[in-house]
């Protein structure tokens, strides 16, 4: 539905606005247990867990606006054994505020965790990234290189027109009618042969969990206590925000150590732009899991939380 002409023109014009700084409590922003911090005139919700010293690991979820929850309860156990966890609901996601101008951008999304970074008073973060997260990751570690020590990308989105080109190729296999729909609501000037988001929800959540079991643990843990995406950031970014087109372009700057989780049965974030993403970067690598979707932390938790903490761990 469109924005109403003066909202737009009032979020327009906040935007222009320099960012405000964080206000975090000082002494506890990274003590463990659960914060709140104002930044960027938004209420941001982030928990604390495991070590109470070393580099802190921050989780960058997915949606874009599905929260932190399900990450924090299948892997969060066992890498918070060795890491220092920070678990983040970016603005407008699972017990954040939603920004009553709909003010979501990636550069306010960077801002917000730069933002961050200064009010907990540390050098250096490493980030995990999933799906949409790993855009955030990308961005961050592009325009702060020097803030991040390393970096984990999973599910990861790196050239969002040749996965959907991907996508594409599948329901063009499996649903020839509907691959005809979506070829003529490719959106205007799009890359991408087809709008592959026009298939029906099980085209689509067939492409993320190859086991419907799956399914069934992430949509009960992200309603959990009552939250879920409402799809406000998705409707902005992916609509006014042009992120169906996004593709990371600064490769160079990511000198940091990068690891690379892909589900080889992952449609939707298919493996070959995370395959071209390894081979463009610096000093990355990618893990590969045979017959896993895109939430491989929920099916093969033990493994993932093993391969993450031992790339992450002092």
């Amino acid at each position: 539905m469109p924005i109403h002409l003066f909202r737009a023109v009032a979020a327009a014009l906040v935007l222009m606005l320099p960012p405000a700084a964080a206000r975090a409590e000082p002494g506890v922003a990274l003590a463990v247990g659960e914060h709140q911090a104002v930044v960027n005139d938004v209420r941001l919700w982030y928990r604390v867990a495991g070590r109470d010293d070393g580099t802190p690991v921050v989780f960058l979820h997915g949606g874009p606006g599905q929260g932190s929850q399900t990450f924090a309860r299948f892997a969060g156990p066992t890498l918070e054994r060795d890491l220092r966890m920070v678990y983040l609901d970016q603005r407008g996601s699972g017990r954040s505020e939603r920004p009553w101008n709909e003010a979501y951008s990636l550069d306010l999304l960077v801002d917000d965790l730069e933002q961050l970074r200064r009010a907990w008073g540390v050098e250096r973060l490493s980030l995990v990234g999933h799906s949409f997260g790993t855009i955030l990751a990308l961005e961050y570690a592009a325009a702060h290189p020097e803030r991040v020590e390393r970096m984990v990308l999973v599910a990861a989105a790196p050239d969002l027109p040749a996965a959907m080109d991907l996508q594409c190729v599948r329901l063009q296999r499996l649903e020839p009618a509907t691959y005809e729909r979506a070829v003529a609501a490719r959106p205007q000037g799009s890359r991408a042969r087809c709008n592959p988001f026009v298939a029906d929800r099980a085209f689509i959540d067939g492409a993320m969990f190859p086991d419907p079991a799956t399914q069934r643990l992430v949509d009960e843990t992200d309603a959990g206590g009552g939250l879920r995406n409402t799809g406000e950031m998705g409707r902005v970014l992916f609509g006014q925000g042009g992120l169906m087109a996004y593709r990371f372009e600064r490769p160079a700057r990511l000198v940091m150590p990068t690891l690379v989780v892909a589900g080889l049965a992952d449609f939707q974030t298919v493996v070959e732009p995370q395959r071209e993403l390894v081979a463009r970067l610096p000093d990355a690598r990618i893990v590969e899991y045979e017959g896993r979707g895109h939430f491989m932390f929920v099916e093969d938790p033990e493994r993932f939380a093993a391969d993450v903490a031992a790339f992450l761990a002092p």
